[in-house]
């Protein structure tokens, strides 16, 4: 069955990486959270420049500090019924990444996958819009997931953005994704990201491939 065939690839297995306590991610968490802050604050500061020269200084003590004892890999939480890893890192969903917004994923009955975020400047293409990248990041990730909740995951071949309209920055946004079909190794997923309003920005569309073993 696809989702024992998921668990014993070695891709996806969580070889030699113990899991994380759930307090030390509460911790890391709360740290990856001010990091968040730090990031868009250091985007907006008008402060003047001696006093960024300080700061600077601050900052790079810190880094140096939280490096004096690091782990070889990113931290996971274990793995899921697919035997894959349930990673805490990662650029989307990642609660310990300060680059991810991070968006927390709902496994809906039907066997879609949303998300409800808000992305701000730190994220921004074209003036008060997000980076059309930022979008497509968001989008494999989400249809990623709604591919391994059906325990047919892969590795992405191809992915397909159609950009429908602006999709801003600072308000309210929606993405979604389903599986659309399986052919063997091959799973079809398409998904999309609405405004506010309820209007799509962007539709999508992904393959993923099992890697043969």
């Amino acid at each position: 069955m696809p989702g024992a065939r998921t668990s014993t690839h070695p891709i996806f297995t969580a070889r030699k990486r113990e899991p994380v306590s759930a307090r030390r991610v509460e911790y890391l968490a709360e740290l990856a959270a001010e990091v968040r802050r730090l990031n868009e604050a250091a985007v907006h500061t008008e402060l003047p420049e001696d006093e960024l020269e300080e700061l600077t200084a601050q900052v790079r003590a810190l880094t140096d500090r939280l490096n004096t004892v690091r782990r070889d890999l990113p931290p996971i939480s274990g793995t899921g019924e697919s035997g894959m890893l349930q990673q805490l890192a990662g650029p989307v969903t990642g609660v310990l990444n300060p680059i991810a917004p991070p968006c927390q994923v709902e496994f809906l009955e039907d066997g879609s996958v949303r998300t409800g975020f808000t992305l701000n400047t730190v994220y921004e293409g074209p003036p008060g819009l997000v980076h059309g990248g930022v979008s497509a990041m968001i989008m494999d990730q989400l249809l990623g997931l709604a591919a391994n909740g059906r325990g047919v995951s892969g590795l992405t071949a191809t992915l397909e953005m159609r950009y429908r309209r602006p999709t801003p920055l600072g308000e309210p946004l929606t993405a979604e994704a389903r599986i659309d079909r399986v052919e063997g190794r091959r799973t079809h997923a398409v998904g999309r990201i609405l405004n506010a309003e309820g209007k799509v920005t962007i539709e999508a569309a992904a393959v993923f491939v099992m890697p043969m073993l």
